[in-house]
């Protein structure tokens, strides 16, 4: 596939209900990563018809880099309303890249308690990994050169747009 242009994501996410939705009950539990993962598993949520509400992970304390990069601006509180404990949970994410956004993640789901089985949902598959780490589900696998990077926004009516930027 080529690179994602800008009007690819709402696509991407329909792309990636229809491969998730045998594949979820509604007692499964969604939960995304602080932003664009946050506004994926919000639309996901919707489009699958969940009965558990979706939570929301921010993973900045959790981070290995934490030390050499510091915090971001804008840390938001976690936020998880069911009990993790025995459920079957995918994580959602935009960008897979390194892996260690995922780690961190998973490290902070174990704080809430032992759930059952994790998957994995992302909007797009980059390539790249340092970590074994792989998506479930994936809206669609590209390759993006190293040095640039993939971006989901959201404006102010809800709409999400893909943003490629080089170096």
């Amino acid at each position: 596939m080529s690179t994602p242009t800008l009007a690819e994501a709402e696509t991407l996410l329909a792309e990636l209900t229809a491969k998730m939705r045998p594949h979820v009950t509604p007692q499964t539990g969604l939960i995304g990563i602080v932003t664009g993962g946050a506004w994926l598993a919000e639309r996901l949520h919707s489009n699958l018809g969940l009965a558990v509400p979706f939570g929301t992970l921010d993973v900045s304390f959790y981070r290995d880099d934490f030390q050499r990069k510091g915090l971001k601006r804008k840390v938001k509180p976690s936020a998880i309303p069911f009990d993790v404990e025995g459920r079957d949970l995918i994580l959602v994410d935009d960008v897979l890249y390194t892996g260690r956004t995922i780690r961190a993640a998973m490290n902070e789901l174990f704080d809430y308690g032992r759930p059952a089985r994790i998957r994995l949902a992302a909007l797009v598959d980059r390539g790249g990994r340092e970590l074994p780490i792989t998506a479930q589900f994936a809206g669609a696998i590209i390759t993006v050169d190293a040095h640039d990077s993939i971006e989901l926004t959201r404006d102010a009516s809800g709409k999400l747009s893909l943003v490629m930027q080089k170096p």
